[in-house]
């Protein structure tokens, strides 16, 4: 079963997480089927970046969240729908 998890980066005491899909059996830093996003806990405010297209298409096929991608997700669809579109022609 793929599962849609997070898996850990960055030096000691300054982690930083990748939103992956995943076979289940695979170890945490096991190779990963499609990179999701990235979550930085320790910058302020913390840097949430999913791809949440892709997030629900794994769902769709079955995918199952764990507790802290479920939350990370939750709160990126909350700040997207706080936050105004940005202009097409803006860089």
């Amino acid at each position: 079963m793929v599962r849609i998890r997070l898996q850990r980066g960055g030096a000691t005491k300054r982690p930083f997480y990748r939103l992956i899909a995943i076979d289940e059996r695979r170890k945490r830093d096991g190779r990963a089927l499609e990179f999701l996003g990235t979550y930085d806990p320790k910058s302020k405010p913390e840097t949430i970046d999913i791809r949440i297209d892709r997030v629900n298409a794994w769902v769709d096929r079955g995918a199952q969240l764990s507790a802290t991608a479920r939350s990370l997700l939750r709160k990126a669809k909350a700040r997207a729908a706080t936050q105004p579109a940005s202009p097409a022609g803006s860089v």
